[in-house]
């Protein structure tokens, strides 16, 4: 049974789970508006902190970040023409034409609009969704838990990059990276090379802050030195129309708004994709069926309600996985298994009646989060952009390094933390370099302990190896589910090599 009302009970008789709420909307929406930081990169670098936290709270703060995040990115893209985030990259295309025009607070408000009608709807799905699913997965054992990680490491490591083979590898070193320390069931110590605090493996959060925040920071400074500032260019407007929605506005919208939405939802239910693909394919599918196809590309107030709302629409259902199954699809979705987990409690189809009280209250964290973020962005979003402006990003990096630095060791008191963490900053930072999938490999980090248990619980159950899995139709599924995947991408790869050499050379 959905108990929502207990939901908002619990959010507000936290304490501070209520007070965390609207701090997250705020520093979602100012690090979203930030060209350069990224939303996952800020959600890790505050994992250390939720260690002092309830778990509502944790949660919470963390939950509505990702989800003001994603809609702040919205304010970069509009004004600066820079995205603060992937997912608003689409914005920018009829956000920033329309800033041009004098019509900064027109688009701003539509990509409010946009955002909170997505996330909204979103999250209703998320809520009515997860527990049916649940329901149905409780039933399923080991066999199925790990065909479904299987389909996952595939699924996650040849969509979430843009090279199939440079996911895989990602994948397969965050699988590696797990398997440091002792096995929990025969207690054999594994690439610990004689270290002691190799012994319980590697922590998740210098793992974490290491990959997101250090290499973030690296690419930040070294930008920076090259003089790769975001300006704003922004005319004045000419009328009070200008910064305002009118009734045209919302007659062309409202319906690309419905159809956008749909089409974040299904994308957020697919693990890998996320919202940067969301937003191009909402954006993309309107343009083709526009009403208005000449305004487009030059300042269409339906090409910002587009992919607004299709990229805040994927946050809700990305979490049912995570509920249901146990299972991230995005690298914010990995993060907060890691605060689940490091909060005691365990994500899977049981958290529905283990941590009843805890889910709904999140699910309201969810909704009064929204809520908060829209506030914020209907009447602040244009003095953000200017406060934005004139922040210099120089002065930044250096405190966020050590800001990182000292919550990592405080987690811990271990300066063994802090070594670690500088080490995957630098493994993230030649990553990023190479073209490797950070989110591939962190996903991969926090699913692989719980392949390896549901493989050898497998084992457990019968003595006929690998064949046992053909007795499990589920688990056949969910392996044919990842094969085909992994068929579809090379397909699309050959087509896409066919199609190069098939063109002529024009070269003299």
């Amino acid at each position: 049974m959905i108990d929502l009302a207990g939901g908002f009970v619990a959010l507000f008789s936290d304490g501070y789970a209520f007070l965390f709420v609207i701090l997250g909307a705020a520093i979602g929406v100012l690090i979203g508006a930030l060209p350069g930081l990224t939303t996952a990169a800020v959600i890790a670098m505050i994992v250390p902190v939720t260690s002092y936290m309830s778990p509502l709270s944790a949660l919470a703060l963390l939950y509505v970040i990702g989800k003001a995040g994603r809609y702040g990115g919205s304010i970069a893209a509009i004004l600066f023409n820079t995205p603060g985030t992937t997912a608003a990259a689409a914005t920018g295309i009829d956000g920033h034409p329309l800033a041009k025009q004098g019509k900064a607070g027109k688009a701003l408000k539509m990509a409010t609009l946009g955002s909170v009608v997505g996330d909204l709807t979103g999250e209703m799905i998320l809520i009515f969704g997860a527990a049916t699913i649940a329901i149905y997965t409780i039933r399923l054992g080991p066999p199925e838990y790990f065909a479904i990680y299987m389909m996952a490491f595939v699924v996650i490591g040849s969509v979430v990059s843009s090279s199939m083979l440079k996911g895989l590898a990602s994948s397969a070193l965050g699988v590696l990276l797990a398997m440091v320390g002792l096995d929990f069931i025969s207690g054999v110590d594994r690439y610990v090379f004689g270290s002691v605090n190799l012994m319980g493996g590697f922590s998740l959060v210098p793992l974490l802050v290491g990959t997101f925040v250090m290499s973030e920071v690296m690419v930040q400074l070294e930008a920076t030195r090259r003089g790769e500032m975001a300006t704003s260019i922004v005319a004045p407007p000419t009328s009070p129309d200008d910064n305002n929605l009118n009734r045209e506005d919302l007659r062309y919208s409202l319906p690309v708004m419905g159809r956008s939405a749909i089409i974040g939802s299904v994308i957020g239910l697919l693990p890998g994709l996320g919202s940067a693909v969301a937003c191009f394919i909402a954006y993309g599918e309107e343009r083709r069926r526009a009403k208005r196809p000449e305004l487009w590309g030059k300042g269409a107030i339906e090409g910002v309600a587009a992919p607004e709302t299709a990229n805040n629409a994927v946050s809700g259902p990305s979490m049912i996985p995570v509920l249901a199954l146990g299972i991230p699809g995005s690298t914010i979705a990995a993060i907060m298994i890691g605060v689940f987990l490091i909060q005691g409690v365990q994500v899977g189809p049981t958290i529905f009646t283990t941590s009843k009280d805890l889910v709904y209250g999140l699910f309201a964290a969810g909704i009064t989060g929204i809520v908060c973020y829209g506030i914020i962005g209907w009447f602040f979003a244009p003095r953000i952009g200017r406060l934005i402006g004139r922040v210099p990003q120089r002065q930044i990096y250096p405190v966020i390094l050590m800001l990182t630095v000292i919550a990592v060791y405080s987690v811990g008191n271990s300066l063994f933390d802090v070594v670690v963490m500088f080490l995957f900053g630098l493994l993230g930072y030649v990553m990023r370099k190479l073209d490797f999938s950070l989110p591939a490999l962190v996903i991969s980090f926090v699913l692989a302990r719980g392949a390896e248990e549901a493989l050898q619980q497998t084992f457990m159950m019968s003595a006929d190896g690998m064949a046992f899995f053909l007795d499990r139709p589920a688990a056949l599924i969910f392996f044919a589910i990842g094969i085909a995947t992994l068929l579809i991408r090379l397909y699309a790869r050959f087509r896409q090599l066919s199609r190069g050499r098939a063109l002529p050379d024009t070269h003299p």
